[in-house]
């Protein structure tokens, strides 16, 4: 059995294949299972556009597929930049451009007031229609700088305990991280739809 990761980010990829190593399935990224194209994230929730990128990758492949969709809520912005995470600078999946824009927003903001959590949706869709999706989240706040080469996204920048995501092991942030903790999820819930299948 096959499970597409409807990604191609290759931090993603990564994180999902770590945690994923135990399930009985191949799994593989979207450019691994040559998925042509992407989803339109049109959705207005992390996940609405989750669902949408597993039943892309679902009905192009006929295979099971997974899709997350996170991203970072910043208290002081209002819970943004939100579902526009990826785009927050403008072109998709610009690390440095995101998270030096997000620290000019809050140029001038004090500790008590940076406080963030990253959410995080994962959708599993099935060939013919059948769905779930689980839910991640993980406080923290937003620090006045970059630390840590680790991870990828608004890691360098999320601190928790006083430890940047971009500081952790892989194991350390896996732990407590809103990605982490949804894909614990979705496997225990994977789990049970395959020994229901026996």
């Amino acid at each position: 059995m096959k499970l597409i990761i409807a990604t191609r980010n290759a931090g993603k990829v990564r994180e999902f294949k770590r945690m994923l190593e135990d399930l009985p399935v191949e799994i593989l990224s979207a450019t691994e299972a040559g998925v042509v194209g992407e989803a339109e994230e049109t959705g207005g929730s992390f996940e609405e556009n989750a669902c949408l990128k597993a039943a892309y990758v679902a009905r192009q492949t006929g295979e099971i597929a997974v899709a997350d969709d996170s991203g970072i809520c910043v208290d002081a912005l209002g819970g943004a930049p939100g579902i526009y995470s990826a785009r927050y600078a403008g072109d998709h999946g610009d690390d440095k451009a995101n998270n030096d824009k997000l620290l000019g927003a809050l140029r001038g903001v004090p500790e008590e007031r940076r406080g963030a959590h990253f959410a995080c949706a994962i959708a599993c869709v099935h060939p013919d229609g059948r769905s779930f999706t689980v839910l991640g989240r993980c406080e923290g706040r937003i620090g006045f700088a970059p630390a840590g080469s680790g991870g990828f996204g608004y890691d360098p920048i999320f601190y928790r305990d006083g430890v940047s995501f971009g500081e952790m092991t892989p194991e350390e942030k896996d732990r407590v991280s809103h990605r982490g903790q949804a894909l614990r999820a979705f496997a225990t819930r994977f789990r049970q739809e395959l020994e229901g299948e026996r």
